[in-house]
């Protein structure tokens, strides 16, 4: 049995443990009116596929030394986090284009269920198998046409292509990949100002409130106009129910491949819009130009491909999302806290061969073996057994980026959040980076070294990893 079938079969299993976990318990089976408790059945986490983990620990985050040459403002604070599972390897073409393909596929469903293009009803789910109904949804199980479609079929399928008007090359319609998702925020739900019982909440500092004070809640939204193109807006409206702390986003998860030669001009980087992400040779490699709204839909789509996998729809797991900054730096400094992901202040051994792919002279991108991205997981992995966590493609966090950076956040699980609308201004759209990439100096690869992109900005040079959090005692020995 391969790695992938024995996660597979230990995911399953423990999903039946928890589930058993959920199961009525009966409060009056103790013993002799005995206080005993009420306990579940055991539940241990399986490693998630792909992912190692990082236990909880300390760490005192940013540079210990002042880097005067760089002028670099890493403040630093002493902070405690909790364990995690992170990606071993960036997120990679191959694994992006099947959430790229999902939605492609999920389109294709949907219209060959479409009367305009045949009505086909068994690709939607609408009743079960006793004849009730249920929520209209995509049929998985049944088999796109792709070989011998009839006329309808074939118009369903060939209606998410486009064809160059110049060239005549056959491709992927981008601007047809949308993702919608929803999120709900328990954080904001949770917050006694916003419970939706007058009664329970608690604005003032006598602990009243009149009943007749309104509470103001946002929430983001989205729809397709008439022309199918997106439009993101934010709302405010009185508290009245639950679904006030549910978003709505729909994301174009297309990735820019344009990024290559808007990010480098009077480049000759054509070859790389063309053929990075959709050509098997660079299966392996760091996807890039997605922008962090993107990489937030991938999450999004990984917990929700998972749970369905699992036949676990409707039962809560720690989702997939995005690390904070100061867990990437965690897990990046590996168990013995140092400046780069490997032990010494050196980037290259002894041998003169390099820890990681970044830019190691003026001018001289492939002193180091790359040009540009390498294959993930080429370079030896830190402590932690994370891979490339120095160059190769910066990363993503889902920290709002401040000069303040840890010093305005709690010592225990410090994070910044903030979802950014179309119409604020861009300096609230910035989200801490970290690790440097392909194109950066010794001095950015740094474990510590903080920067930023905005969220909506596609790069050739940033990247992502996911994180999902772990459960029960996981304390770094």
């Amino acid at each position: 049995m391969n790695k992938k079938s024995v996660w597979i079969v230990t995911a399953l299993c423990a999903s039946l443990a928890l589930s058993s976990c959920l199961g009525p318990k009966s409060a009056s089976s103790a013993v002799g009116g005995e206080l005993t408790g009420i306990h579940g059945v055991a539940y241990n986490e399986p490693a998630p596929y792909g992912m190692v983990a990082v236990k909880s620990g300390y760490l005192k985050v940013g540079l210990q030394e002042q880097d005067s040459l760089w002028g670099d403002n890493a403040p630093t604070k002493e902070v405690s986090v909790d364990g995690f599972w992170m990606d071993e390897t960036e997120v990679t073409n191959a694994k992006y284009r099947q959430f790229v393909f999902w939605v492609r596929d999920s389109i294709i469903r949907e219209r060959l269920a479409d009367p305009a293009y045949g009505g086909d009803e068994t690709y939607k789910i609408e009743e079960d198998k006793y004849g009730n109904p249920v929520t209209p949804h995509l049929n998985w199980s049944k088999p796109i046409p792709w070989r011998k479609p009839n006329e309808d079929e074939l118009r369903a399928i060939e209606s998410v292509y486009v064809t160059h008007p110049v060239t005549g090359v056959k491709m992927l319609d981008a601007r047809q990949m949308n993702y919608k998702y929803e999120v709900y925020d328990h954080t904001a739900a949770a917050l006694r100002k916003n419970r939706i019982n007058p009664l329970e909440r608690d604005l003032n500092t006598d602990h009243s409130l009149p009943e007749d004070q309104t509470v103001m809640i946002s929430k983001d939204t989205a729809y397709l106009d008439d022309e199918g193109r997106i439009v993101q807006e934010t709302i405010t409206r009185p508290l009245s129910s639950a679904y006030d702390f549910l978003s709505t986003y729909i994301v174009n998860i297309y990735p820019d491949t344009t990024c290559w030669v808007n990010d480098f001009a009077n480049s000759e980087n054509e070859r790389y819009m063309q053929l990075y992400f959709s050509n098997p040779v660079y299966d392996d490699y760091p996807v890039v130009g997605v922008t962090w709204e993107q990489a937030n839909a991938f999450c999004v789509w990984r917990t929700e491909f998972l749970k369905k996998g699992l036949g676990m729809s409707g039962v809560q797991i720690m989702p997939y999302r995005l690390p904070t900054e100061i867990e990437w730096e965690y897990a990046a400094r590996g168990k013995e806290g140092n400046v780069f992901p490997w032990e010494t202040k050196d980037v290259k051994s002894d041998k003169g061969c390099y820890y990681a792919n970044f830019k190691p002279d003026q001018g001289n991108y492939t002193k180091d073996g790359n040009l540009i991205t390498s294959k993930v997981g080429i370079y030896s992995p830190n402590s932690n057994g994370l891979y490339d966590m120095a160059g190769n493609v910066a990363e993503w966090t889902s920290t709002v980026y401040t000069e303040a950076g840890v010093e305005s956040m709690s010592d225990m699980n410090p994070q910044l959040k903030y979802q950014a609308a179309k119409e604020d201004p861009y300096r609230l759209k910035k989200k801490s980076v970290r690790g440097g990439s392909w194109k950066d100096p010794e001095s950015m690869i740094r474990s510590a070294w903080r920067s930023y992109e905005y969220q909506n900005q596609p790069r050739s040079y940033v990247g992502f990893r996911c994180v999902r959090s772990m459960i029960g005692n996981n304390k770094r020995k």
